[in-house]
């Protein structure tokens, strides 16, 4: 018996890395004409396939080959059949084999390198100034490995099999541990479901039956994609207005939605915190007719000039179902999110993601919840947090003074701001902005096709995260020059 980490039993015999390693390395051949006849002809056709396999450019240069014994194992050929084609291949140029470094591919055996068909890509913006786009210099590389060494060092043999659907359990206990203490949420790692990230717990959630059995309420400004990823499932989206007091969940009754997709802590992307009035109104809304809050939290832990907002889940954790990722907080690189569901849906949405987990690395999984457990995670949170507000006071201060006719709003939390401009302008300052090879989005491109176009909603959605250090001084001066003269 052993503790589930290490089973002796299991564990390869001294020296087998050595042995195994000593085999060589795979490769595949199109022995083209090989009958197995004699020893000469064998040797001509290996000689032959290694030259095609090189003349083409599928061995490069450099590219170090099987010994012969083992390539002659791999191939059931004789070994002094391969030594004779890697003898007549090193006398025709073809390779070099020299002590100690092996057969190689010869450098000058490599073909001209092919003219590239495809178009010459769109140059980069000298300044990306996107929302939703974090400081990917600031990524915890050191503590992160120190994590992840931890978590493999300690997983269970059970961790290196097929993924559970539901996400590794140390994850869903460290996330219900987190979650409740630093936003609020009522949930039990029982009812946490973990998956790629939000657009990914939205392609789970449309298939719910229940989900789909009406239209969809969502922001009248939030992201295209979210709304694609609905659409595209077969769902109608309906917008409710949004103001200074956030969505407006008025109009959810008479709609026929049978659910709702809101950003209550940070709207998006107008920037306000929803009203606590219209918090209490749509989880009222949802216990009357039965129906579902889905709440986006999407950049909830970076909060600069208010109290933090807590999870609109704490109200009722049977009607409203918490999203989150890692996506700013740590990397979008790192595809993890996860789902505080109500217990109603955690048996359909598992169901929707198959028996086996489908997109989220086991690994990767185990490495999050160390970090969160060793207090890493809440670390890092406090540092990137103290490095985007000064970044946004920075921002703040510098329109204030080279641009003061234009309105900054939105900048209580997240990792972007909202620039009021002057109606009718939002196209022309866009196209300036690209033109100083600012990466910006106008405000309008988040707008939901049926929503009413409102006079006073032109404005440039502008993040403030993803320049490095030594460029977002300048990025600011080009984005001033634009708006001044807006």
């Amino acid at each position: 018996m052993t503790d589930g980490r290490v089973n002796p039993a299991e564990t390869p015999p001294p020296g087998w890395a050595e042995a195994a390693a000593g085999l060589g390395r795979d490769l595949h051949l199109e022995l083209a004409g090989d009958r197995g006849g004699g020893r000469g002809g064998r040797w001509a056709v290996l000689a032959g396939a290694l030259r095609e396999a090189i003349r083409s450019g599928r061995l490069p240069a450099g590219t170090r080959l099987p010994p012969y014994r083992s390539l002659a194992a791999d191939l059931g050929m004789a070994r002094n059949a391969v030594a004779d084609a890697y003898a007549e291949l090193v006398a025709e140029g073809w390779l070099t084999a020299r002590q100690g470094s092996g057969t190689r591919v010869a450098e000058r055996a490599a073909p001209p390198a092919a003219p590239d068909p495809a178009p010459a890509p769109a140059p980069r913006p000298a300044f990306d100034l996107r929302q939703g786009v974090p400081l990917t210099g600031s990524f915890p590389r050191t503590s992160w490995l120190a994590a992840s060494r931890r978590a493999l060092t300690a997983a269970p043999n059970d961790a290196f099999g097929p993924g559970d659907p539901r996400g590794r359990i140390e994850l869903r206990r460290a996330l219900a541990g987190y979650l409740a203490r630093a936003r609020g949420v009522r949930t039990s790692p029982g009812r946490i479901v973990v998956c790629s990230g939000v657009a990914g717990a939205l392609r789970l959630l449309a298939t719910v039956p229940q989900v789909r059995s009406a239209p969809v309420a969502v922001e009248a400004y939030g992201l295209p994609q979210h709304r694609a990823i609905l659409t595209g499932a077969g769902l109608r989206t309906l917008p409710l207005p949004v103001d200074g007091r956030g969505a407006d969940p008025a109009g959810l009754a008479a709609s026929g939605a049978a659910s709702v997709l809101l950003t209550p802590a940070h709207q998006f992307p107008t920037g306000v915190a929803l009203h606590p009035d219209r918090r209490a109104a749509a989880v009222g809304w949802a216990r009357e007719t039965g129906g579902l809050v889905f709440e986006d939290d999407y950049d909830g832990e970076f909060r600069y000039d208010r109290q933090p907002v807590g999870a609109v889940q704490g109200l009722d954790p049977e009607r409203v179902a918490y999203l989150g990722s890692v996506s700013k907080s740590l990397s979008p690189a790192v595809r993890i999110g996860w789902m505080a569901l109500p217990a109603h849906l955690v048996d359909a949405v598992v169901a929707a993601k198959g028996e086996r987990e489908p997109s989220v690395s086991v690994l990767d999984q185990l490495a999050l919840a160390e970090f969160i457990e060793s207090g890493g995670y809440d670390r890092h949170l406090r540092g990137m947090r103290q490095r985007y507000r000064r970044r946004r006071d920075q921002l703040a201060a510098a329109l204030a003074e080279q641009a003061p006719q234009v309105e900054v709003t939105g900048i209580a939390a997240g990792l972007h701001a909202v620039l009021r401009l002057p109606a009718g302008t939002e196209a022309a300052v866009a196209r300036d902005a690209a033109l100083q090879g600012l990466a910006v989005e106008a405000l309008t491109g988040f707008r939901h096709p049926d929503a009413a176009p409102g006079g006073d909603r032109d404005g440039l959605v502008v993040g403030y995260a993803a320049p490095p250090d030594t460029a977002f001084a300048a990025a600011l001066v080009a984005l001033c020059r634009v708006l001044a003269g807006a």
